[in-house]
């Protein structure tokens, strides 16, 4: 059974004369990393929260919303909070005790959970998510890195099945955003949760989702795995490239821009490898030595066309330079 469905969803707020969400069809099987992305306002923040019944948007709604096979709207309310984690965009907005250690132990105590229970789940947390330092620490005191991390394992407290992140990292610096995502990884791989992340940074995100989708105007135009996502991004040419191309990973950029054939790669170590066996393949053979007046009368008379002229030009980087600072 899929963790979550999607059914012919459309969406449009009060007043509104556009579609938030038009006629978006999808699924997302258990354990599944899904990442989300498209240019801002095309309906990433709307969709997420159609998967939180107490975050559901009010306006006009028609379709399908399941949660292992049962209508979102309909569960109850300790399925809901248990089984459903959702994190924001700013970590401010979800912080509901002035302690970290309380702040870990607050969803536990709301779902009635012994204090046994409790504080063996809370250890355990602060243990996986490396929080011991700062666990006694008022929350005023941390970071927004720090912040986020903590909402996120005041979540994971309550074993998630679903893990919904709305743009998790908009609120951090470049480091804490990408041990924030190193994490989100390491969730999905160590615990088996299905993870949902709508995220701008796609040079991370993309090596660690198993399928993405691309929205555009509350509709779902591209959904499938990073690989065919990026062909399906660069387009055939500059002027059909898709606005979130640009934010690829480096190596699917160059790819596309070679015009590569075959499986895009994903990370620096695929790209290497692909490096090598173009360069492998497009070996070019030295050429016969012409003799010396046929090489300067040919020479003499390109000089009269173009001021540089340059043919069969090839160059590999063959050597590392190793710098020791002392």
């Amino acid at each position: 059974m899929e963790t979550i469905e999607f059914r012919n969803v459309t969406f449009s707020y009060p007043l509104s004369d556009r579609k938030a969400l038009d006629d978006v069809s999808f699924t997302a099987g258990k354990s599944e990393f899904i990442v989300i992305c498209g240019k801002s306002g095309c309906g990433k923040t709307t969709l997420l929260k159609h998967m939180k019944k107490n975050l559901t948007p009010y306006g006009n709604f028609d379709g399908d919303v399941l949660y292992c096979g049962e209508q979102v709207v309909d569960l109850d309310d300790r399925k809901n909070a248990s089984e459903i984690g959702f994190v924001q965009q700013n970590p401010d907005n979800q912080i509901v005790t002035d302690k970290v250690w309380h702040e870990l132990a607050f969803g536990l105590e709301s779902l009635g959970m012994d204090n046994r229970s409790i504080k063996r789940r809370v250890a355990e947390m602060a243990s996986y998510f490396d929080i011991q330092e700062w666990f006694r620490k008022d929350v005023s005191q941390l970071s927004g890195g720090q912040k986020q991390l903590l909402n996120l394992a005041s979540i994971m407290a309550m074993q998630p099945k679903l893990l919904v992140l709305d743009e998790p990292t908009s609120q951090l610096d470049p480091i804490a955003a990408s041990e924030f995502l190193r994490t989100i990884r390491k969730i999905n791989r160590d615990l088996g949760t299905t993870v949902i992340l709508s995220e701008h940074r796609l040079e991370e995100a993309f090596t660690m989702a198993d399928k993405v989708m691309v929205m555009d105007q509350g509709r779902v135009i591209a959904f499938d795995t990073p690989r065919r996502i990026g062909s399906f991004m660069a387009g055939n040419d500059d002027t059909e490239r898709h606005p979130m191309f640009y934010g690829l990973p480096s190596v699917m950029k160059i790819f596309q821009a070679a015009d590569g054939k075959g499986p895009s790669p994903l990370t620096i170590r695929e790209g290497r490898l692909w490096i090598d066996r173009v360069m492998a393949e497009a070996e070019i053979m030295p050429a016969e030595p012409r003799p010396l007046n046929e090489t300067c009368a040919e020479t003499k008379k390109q000089a009269d066309d173009p001021a540089i002229r340059i043919n069969n030009l090839w160059f590999r980087l063959s050597w590392i330079c190793w710098i020791s600072w002392r």
